[in-house]
């Protein structure tokens, strides 16, 4: 095939891709406004709503490593299917119940949607790498992704406020399980499959193992959030236990041929800082999203801290933040062009830790709230887009989509953990508390804040061991240049 008719081929998928990235965006948007609305609707504490993030990510983290492998092996496209479809059937059972076992169930498996951009950059970058400068078209078409992905988001969140505060909640609910559906007809009909598989044998035994592993370490933590947890032996043994099968999982690992994680590439001095990075941001723009919507939510006059908003002055604060967001997204590309990626991560990074820290003293006012999460925003979405491009980049090439999903996966470690730490922090606090009621108290959310700019800020430290040209083709090429304008259009 033509370099001119392998280029098409690419921005058609980059289009159709996009698509399905709106879609995940709305799923990450729409829902955020209305948590306040669910919790009450369930009945439940405004901190047990960390209860639906934890759960979702410890789902997602174990599905990330089998996914990214399946569609190294037999597919991308076959493995973006499989996902949407189960996607899709936990969403259209959110809006029939109104059980907090069932819901939290059901919110949890909607966490396989989180396999799709790492599958999506995998099989950009398996088209793309047959093209000169193969790692800047990547980064480019990441931005695309992420930038359609926080589109979505923005309309979810302005859409899903707006409906909140006039339609009943299961009507409201609906909506997004429609979209899904469509979302996986898109891919059935718009996408092609990878133009190269790795096929092989499928590490089973490795999946079970790092299984138990993520099971007993989100598990533990999640024991720990119930009354009495933190002084129960039980919740650090099983958190033990799963770091502790960690090691055999190395070990198995090490000995495979075809591994299902290759876990070498955590000692490549590219690939191990954006792992840990990742894990660390995993923090902020999983772990952090909960607390944030909830504490606009609170009533000053009630608890003497919070905004008070409404669900569609959240969904504003949100919408802003992603736009932020998709700008970082874009710029990405065009500030590592002129810099280099590392430079650009480690200044993507420092903006998402400067900017939950001026929550410290900047929280009392909405412009205030707003402006702090515009500059998180900025940092976020370089990173989203970054992170995977990166990964895909510095791997080996029938790595791919295992190296994307690692991505993925430790940033899903660290949402899961966060989410738990700052579930106890808010609950914690509230028992504490003098005052009654169904929100979090202000100590909690300071260390929400705190805990993510410091996090935010430790990844910065950890890229700058990165080696200076990593994630960028050791040569340029003015064809390169062309195909990115052309993957851009």
């Amino acid at each position: 095939m033509s370099r001119t008719a392998t280029l098409g081929a690419l921005v058609a998928v980059v289009g159709f891709l996009a698509f399905v990235e709106f879609t995940s965006g709305v799923l990450q948007g729409y829902y955020t406004p209305m948590l306040s609305d669910i919790a009450r609707h369930l009945g439940i504490h405004d901190a047990d709503v960390n209860w639906f993030e934890g759960a979702q990510l410890m789902l997602s983290a174990l599905v990330v490593p089998a996914f990214a492998k399946l569609g190294d092996m037999i597919g991308r496209k076959r493995m973006l299917l499989v996902s949407t479809a189960l996607t899709a059937i936990a969403a259209f059972v959110l809006p029939f119940t109104a059980t907090f076992g069932v819901f939290l169930v059901a919110w949890a498996l909607m966490g396989f949607y989180v396999v799709w951009l790492p599958l999506e950059i995998a099989l950009i970058w398996s088209r793309a790498r047959r093209i000169e400068g193969s790692s800047a078209i990547t980064a480019k078409a990441a931005g695309i992704l992420v930038a359609a992905l926080e589109g979505g988001a923005i309309i979810g969140a302005l859409v899903g406020g707006a409906l909140v505060d006039v339609l009943p909640l299961t009507v409201v609910l609906l909506v997004p399980a429609v979209l899904i559906a469509a979302c996986f007809f898109v891919i059935l009909f718009g996408v092609q499959e990878s133009p190269e598989k790795t096929g092989g044998a499928f590490d089973t035994v490795g999946l079970v193992l790092i299984s138990l592993s993520l099971i007993g370490l989100t598990g533990g933590l999640s024991l720990l959030r119930l009354p009495g947890g933190v002084a129960n032996p039980l919740s650090w043994i099983v958190i033990a236990v799963g770091v502790l099968i960690v090691v055999p999982f190395v070990l198995w690992e090490l000995r495979q041929q075809d591994p299902l994680i290759d876990v070498r590439m955590f000692r490549s001095p590219a690939l191990g800082p954006v792992f840990l990075t990742a894990g660390l941001f995993g923090v902020s723009v999983l772990g952090a999203q909960a607390p944030l919507s909830t504490f606009a939510r609170t009533d000053p006059s009630v608890y003497g801290y919070g905004l008070g908003t409404t669900g569609f002055q959240t969904s504003l604060i949100i919408g802003l933040y992603l736009i932020a967001m998709i700008a970082g997204a874009l710029l990405f590309p065009l500030i590592a062009r002129l810099a280099t990626p590392r430079v650009t991560l480690i200044g993507a990074s420092v903006l998402v830790g400067a900017g939950f820290l001026l929550f410290l003293p900047f929280h009392g006012a909405y412009l205030q709230v707003v402006t702090n999460m515009i500059v998180v925003g900025i940092g976020s979405g370089a990173l989203v887009a970054a992170l995977p491009a990166a990964a895909a980049s510095a791997a080996p090439h029938t790595q791919t989509g295992v190296a994307t999903g690692l991505t993925n996966s430790v940033k899903t470690v660290g949402g899961a953990i966060a989410s738990c730490v700052f579930g106890i922090a808010l609950m914690h606090a509230v028992a504490g508390s003098a005052t009654t009621g169904t929100a979090g108290s202000f100590s909690g959310y300071v260390t929400v804040w705190v805990v993510c700019g410091v996090t935010a800020l430790a990844a910065a430290v950890l890229l700058l061991f990165v080696p200076k040209q990593a994630f960028t083709d050791r040569a340029g090429h003015p064809a390169g240049e062309d195909a990115i304008d052309a993957v851009a259009g």
